[in-house]
């Protein structure tokens, strides 16, 4: 009984600090326009919009955070091993991947925004400065975060991966959960509020993206302050609910039937979300009627 109470706190831990590697991993994402929005950040220009907006995708979302992740896990494991104190090995191990990322962040911006020098896109000082810095100080709470749960799962609850390993998977998990969550808050709700809600994007207006905020042209930091409303949260809650109850029902049920109870419940959780997915998309069709085509959308 009392390891079956220890292993819900630490699942509890492990998904609180999901939580927030869901949220910060989404703004900062956004900040960066990595992920699927930045097609048309990258558009923009060659379609005439010059814009103020940072351009890093250094790639897409699950294996650029599995790559950080399994940095910041493997140089953590390193100083623990060198019997560096566990907390303070992983902090380092983090923020030595932080600026690892932000050499990244930095080759992606001047590297993309010179191929699109001859669509007269020039490179903002100030943009590289301010900007890779914020994505920086993001991406180290949402590798500090995933790497800390990591080793809750190694170190308390005795996970036969090992850290690095670990690292890749949840890393992976943790870029695919806000991709999928918080990525439309940006996408199609921030980069295009000049559109009809419910539209779509015409081919038409492709790259036409807002680049005004409400005082001057829009900015990076227009777009985090969006996505940590409403995009962050929602990646957050995602991540947070994996975690929390991949590990919920490892812990509970893992001793019934040497492990088969834990993947029976596994598959049930899977389908009740499959039911309730459906059961909302049904209602969502029924209530608000079906999507409009682009010739009956009024302007």
């Amino acid at each position: 009984m009392e390891n079956i109470v220890f292993g819900i706190g630490i699942t509890a831990m492990a998904g609180a600090l999901a939580s927030v590697a869901g949220a910060a991993e989404n703004v900062e994402s956004d900040i960066g326009s990595q992920g699927d929005p930045n097609s048309q950040v990258q558009l923009a220009p060659q379609m005439g919009y010059i814009h103020r907006i940072f351009n890093k995708a250094i790639a897409g979302e699950p294996p650029a955070y599995g790559a950080w992740c399994a940095i910041g896990a493997g140089l953590a494991m390193g100083f623990i091993a060198l019997q560096v104190n566990p907390i303070l090995a992983l902090i380092l191990g983090c923020a030595i991947t932080a600026f690892v990322q932000g050499v990244y962040a930095t080759t992606a911006y001047l590297g993309r925004i010179a191929s699109l020098a001859k669509f007269g896109q020039p490179v903002y000082i100030d943009i590289l400065k301010s900007m890779t810095t914020v994505t920086m100080a993001h991406a180290f709470v949402a590798i500090f975060t995933t790497v800390s749960l990591c080793y809750l799962m190694n170190a308390a609850l005795g996970h036969p991966f090992p850290l690095p390993l670990l690292g890749i998977v949840w890393g992976i998990a943790l870029g695919a959960a806000g991709s999928a969550t918080g990525n439309p808050f940006y996408g199609k709700e921030r980069q295009y509020q000049n559109q009809k809600f419910g539209a779509g994007v015409p081919v038409a207006a492709s790259g036409n993206i807002v680049r005004y905020a409400e005082a001057g042209q829009r900015n990076s930091l227009d777009n985090g302050w969006f996505s940590a409303k409403l995009g962050g949260p929602a990646s957050g809650v995602c991540f947070g609910l994996i975690v929390f109850l991949e590990l919920w029902r490892t812990v509970l049920f893992e001793p019934v039937g040497h492990g088969w109870g834990a993947i029976i419940v596994g598959v049930l959780l899977i389908l009740v979300f499959t039911i309730i997915d459906r059961y909302i998309e049904v209602w969502a069709r029924k209530t608000y009627g079906p999507y409009a085509k682009p010739a009956e959308v009024k302007t």
